[in-house]
């Protein structure tokens, strides 16, 4: 089979396609309450969170957090999130946009580092599912980089050119799995980092996902 002409978009899903930014919070205070931490703010939180995990933990401990203390993190975290996304729903204007750009022809994935069992139904719940030619989540593991992940979804998606694909996402980890492939990326300002860390990558970064399309188009025009 041939490489499929025109532009494929790989989306991330949290903080980007799904607004979820109040259930992220509340699961990562939840998860910090297990040390004694103090709660943070949204602000705070988009300022210091990067990937691994477990380093941002130490950003905010002085120190990367212990086995023990990282398993009870996750866990509480995991717990309080899958009990909150519930109120969560699309990023204003996601599903006109998934609709626009399929309807052109061209092809879109996601690639998200929830956890494949139970992304696939969330996003089947929303009615979007039809959109993709591929949905993959985490596989084995939390708190890792997503660069691994998008080695195995590029290669599956036999048809797609990674120098004709653009990674949509929210976080830094996101433009670096995508250079981890040939891919390019942009950088929404929606979810979990602030616009000066977004930056700092050196990729383009936007404040909206209609103006992360249509850098998408430009990019692997």
């Amino acid at each position: 089979m041939g490489k499929r002409a025109g532009t494929h978009i790989v989306w991330d899903w949290n903080g980007t396609l799904f607004h979820d930014n109040d259930a992220i919070i509340g699961a990562t205070n939840a998860a910090f309450a297990e040390l004694g931490l103090e709660p943070i703010t949204m602000e705070r939180y988009r300022a210091l969170y990067c990937v691994p995990v477990p380093k941002f933990y130490e950003r905010l401990l002085g120190r990367l957090p212990n086995e023990a203390e990282w398993e009870v993190m996750d866990e509480t975290f995991h717990r309080y999130y899958t009990e909150h996304r519930v109120r969560c729903g699309l990023t204003e204007g996601a599903a006109e946009l998934l609709v626009q750009w399929r309807s052109a022809g061209r092809s879109q994935s996601i690639l998200s580092m929830y956890g494949h069992d139970e992304l696939v139904p969330l996003v089947r719940g929303f009615g979007i599912e039809e959109h993709f030619i591929r949905v993959d989540g985490r596989t084995g593991p939390s708190g890792g980089s997503k660069a691994e992940h998008m080695v195995r979804h590029i290669e599956a998606l036999a048809s797609v050119d990674p120098t004709r694909t653009v990674v949509i996402g929210d976080a830094a980890d996101d433009a670096v799995a995508a250079l981890h492939v040939g891919a390019r990326a942009v950088l929404y300002t929606g979810g979990s980092h602030g616009r000066a860390s977004l930056e700092a990558v050196g990729v383009p970064v936007v404040d909206t996902l209609g103006e992360a399309v249509a850098e998408a188009e430009r990019l692997a025009a």
